[in-house]
């Protein structure tokens, strides 16, 4: 009774997101943003990024390119230790 429980959500579409870093700025520096401009985040660029399923931290990885787009690779899942 359990799997067919599950497979009602299994195809449910939740929101996925990847969260390279953050800052915070003045909202005079805001709203001076124009096109060329330059952020610098909070993150280092060895630093992993979060991974995120509707608001939720749910794992770490690294910015990976494949083919022409960017991905990521799941390096950490949040409550587990990484394996080495």
């Amino acid at each position: 009774m359990e799997d067919k429980t599950l497979d009602l959500v299994l195809d449910v579409k939740v929101k996925v997101t990847v969260q390279l870093g953050s800052c915070q700025l003045p909202m005079r520096e805001v709203l001076e943003l124009a096109p060329g401009a330059v952020i610098q985040l909070s993150q280092h660029a060895s630093d992993p990024v979060g991974l995120y399923v509707n608001d939720k931290l749910i794992a770490y990885g690294e910015v990976v390119v494949v083919e022409d787009s960017f991905g990521i690779k799941i390096t950490e899942l949040v409550g587990t230790k990484p394996s080495n």
